[in-house]
């Protein structure tokens, strides 16, 4: 494409088919209305059938979407997902692995229940699940994979030594991919969110001392709300981004420049 021929028509995303998983609240909530505004068709995964909430939310925005409920740390499971998908809306062009878990406790306190359960849906559900869809793609020769990382793909945190080490791996796993996904025309991103409003940080912000000290690394000065990554989505979703390989795109305020 030439400079001349440039339009924002690049950023649409009609016909195209998107999964989406965790996606009955929070950021997967805001990735699947974003993608579902850029006109794509949304196949919106969750842990429990608790997606009223994000079926009122698509419904007002008039897209076309699918719900389905799936143990993504079953991996039958992450088979079906795609398989489903398919049957369904008859490909696969987007995938945002979305889905996670956190485990707080201090290293010495820890479980190997909780390891395992943090490694199989933030690790091992990426994986698998992103090998099934790119089987999809390959075949099309177009797709894009979007992971999402974290800024502890940066950093080591503190009392979620596996939740650090998973995200650690997803942003490894999005280099990896990008490289051997190329030559079939699909492109491998993540984006690491900074801190942002949802129901998972509630406790974070709730505490004074905590989110003071959170506030004062923020060179934007306030926590993140959801609308805030939704543009992002949409644009490594886009063809707008076909050039953008590999890469781990933080939103985070200006968190990881201070």
């Amino acid at each position: 494409m030439k400079a001349t021929d440039f339009s924002l028509d690049v950023f649409n995303l009609d016909g195209k088919v998107a999964i989406i998983t965790g996606a009955s609240k929070g950021l997967g909530q805001a990735f699947a209305l974003a993608l579902s505004k850029a006109g794509a068709h949304v196949f919106v995964v969750t842990h429990n059938n608790d997606w009223e909430e994000t079926k009122a939310l698509l419904d007002q925005a008039k897209g076309t979407a699918h719900f389905y409920q799936a143990d993504l740390s079953n991996r039958k499971e992450i088979t079906a997902v795609v398989d489903e998908c398919v049957r369904v809306f008859g490909t696969v062009d987007i995938l945002v692995n979305n889905a996670g878990t956190i485990a707080r406790s201090p290293l010495l306190e820890s479980t190997e229940e909780a390891w395992d359960k943090v490694m199989a849906v933030n690790l091992d559900a990426v994986y698998f699940l992103s090998q099934e869809a790119a089987k999809v793609m390959a075949i099309q020769k177009s797709g894009k994979i979007i992971n999402v990382a974290s800024l502890l793909s940066f950093q080591g945190g503190k009392f979620v030594p596996a939740y650090t080490a998973s995200k650690h791996a997803v942003a490894g796993l999005t280099k990896a991919f990008a490289n051997e996904l190329s030559e079939h025309s699909i492109q491998t991103n993540a984006i690491a969110p900074g801190y942002v409003k949802t129901a998972n940080t509630a406790a974070i912000r709730a505490d004074e001392q905590r989110n003071a000290e959170i506030l004062s690394r923020i060179p934007s000065g306030r926590w993140a709300e959801p609308v805030d990554l939704m543009g992002t989505v949409v644009f490594l979703a886009s063809g707008a981004s076909n050039y953008v390989n590999g890469h781990v795109l933080a939103v985070d305020g200006g968190w990881l420049a201070r």
